[in-house]
Order: structure tokens, then sequence, then C-alpha cells
């Protein structure tokens, strides 16, 4: 239930580095703001990456921790987004790198929006399902190249990084995903 202060609060509609300059200065309640409005996207990103909805909440909640402590260090205030997204995908993959190998990662039925019509909530979820395998079928390393890029939205220089390759090695491993993707989900075009 939102408290009474959330609804219709001015600061849903302040710009990004406006709420990240607040929030440095100390204003809760604008950092409140970007995790509200960012945590979703966060959320869904680091499930699809641990295949775990308890695990990607751990990461989410690490990641804004993070975020909290680092906030002062972000250069560009407006791209607090990508940035957030970084930090979720490097909690992430630190936790998938913590786990054991040899165990098997849980299946993860999507998530539908309950506001969606009867026949398109059957639609989207076979859809989704669809994509969810044909991920499942690409190599790990071209999986988190993809999730990286599509999901995360960082840039190539960016996955790079995080995965410690050189960008040419990331273009080729999405090209590579992305032609397995197409290719087997071309009944859903």
């Amino acid at each position: 239930m939102p408290r009474q202060a959330d609804v219709g609060s001015p600061l849903q509609v302040v710009a990004d580095e406006i709420l990240v300059e607040r929030a440095i200065d100390g204003d809760d309640a604008a950092f409140e703001t970007l995790m509200r409005r960012y945590a979703p996207l966060m959320r869904a990103h680091a499930r699809r990456v641990l295949r775990n909805a308890a695990d990607a909440d751990d990461v989410v909640q690490d990641a804004f921790v993070n975020a909290w402590r680092q906030l002062e260090n972000l250069r560009d205030r407006a791209m607090v987004k990508s940035w957030l997204m970084k930090i979720t995908s490097r909690c992430a993959l630190a936790l998938l790198r913590r786990q054991p190998a040899t165990l098997p990662l849980p299946v993860v039925e999507p998530a539908v929006p309950d506001s969606m019509q009867p026949e398109n909530v059957g639609i989207r979820t076979a859809q989704l399902r669809a994509l969810s395998l044909a991920l499942d079928r690409l190599p790990e390393d071209q999986r988190n190249c993809w999730l990286l890029r599509e999901v995360a939205e960082l840039s190539y220089v960016e996955v790079a990084k995080e995965m410690n390759l050189t960008p040419a090695s990331v273009r080729g491993k999405l090209a590579r995903a992305r032609v397995s993707l197409a290719t087997q989900m071309e009944g859903w075009r």
C-alpha cells in the first residue's frame, strides 16, 4: 500500500539529474523516487541474468546500497539509469560467479501484467516462454552479452568491460546471438 507521501508526489515528474543532485544533498525522498522509477527494470534484468526472483531482489537491493554509497561519484547525472543498470549487472554477475556452476538454474516463468486482455496474456506468455527458451539455448557468453546490451542497455564498450572482452568480441557474440534468436523466434514474427 503506498504511503500518503507517495501519492501524487511532485518528485515523480522531476528529471533524473535533479533527483540525483537532491539525493547527493541528502534528500532521501529523491533517492526513493529514483528507486521506484528504476527498480522494476533492474529487477527484470537481474531476474533474467540469475533466473531466480529471490536472488534478483537481493541483487537489486545490493545495487541500490552501492548506488547510494557511490552517488556523488556519478559524473553525468542524467545517465543515472544506465549507471544503475551497470551496477545491477555487476552485482548479478558477481553473484553468478560465487554460485557453484553445477547447480541447475530454476526455470522462471515470465511475469505478465494483470491489466492485459486474456487472449493477449496467453500470446504474450507464449512469446516470452519462447524467447526464454531461445535465450537458454545460447552459449552463456552470448546470452550474457545479449542481456547486457539489450536488457541493461549498456554500450558495446561497457559490455566489453563487464565481461572482460574486447568490443570486437562483444560485437561478434551479439551478432551470433541475434542470428540464433531471430532463427528460433521466426514463428513469432
